[in-house]
């Protein structure tokens, strides 16, 4: 079954919606912040600065996974507490 078109500027695109699931660190938080990355969701110097912080903390793997784990006690835990959703779209 075709999902349907939206029109956006006169374009039209096909809307999907992407559910990640998986066992506790499996790297769900980790794959799809690079999947964000890669589609262009995020911009470089964002990566760049997680690479860094996550860098001082001595968790260079998590620089993907904090485009969705904003808070804190993610962060220094290295689990996802909150759920995410992200939209954007790509050309």
């Amino acid at each position: 079954m075709a999902l349907p078109p939206y029109s956006t500027m006169g374009k039209e695109k096909t809307h999907i919606n992407i559910v990640v699931i998986g066992h506790v660190d499996s790297g769900k938080s980790t794959t799809t912040g690079h999947l964000i990355y890669k589609l262009g969701g995020i911009d470089k110097r964002v990566i760049e600065r997680f690479e860094k912080e996550a860098a001082e903390m001595n968790k260079r793997s998590f620089k993907y996974a904090w485009v969705l784990d904003k808070l804190k006690a993610e962060r220094e835990r290295g689990i996802t507490i909150d759920i995410a959703l992200w939209k954007f779209e790509t050309t």
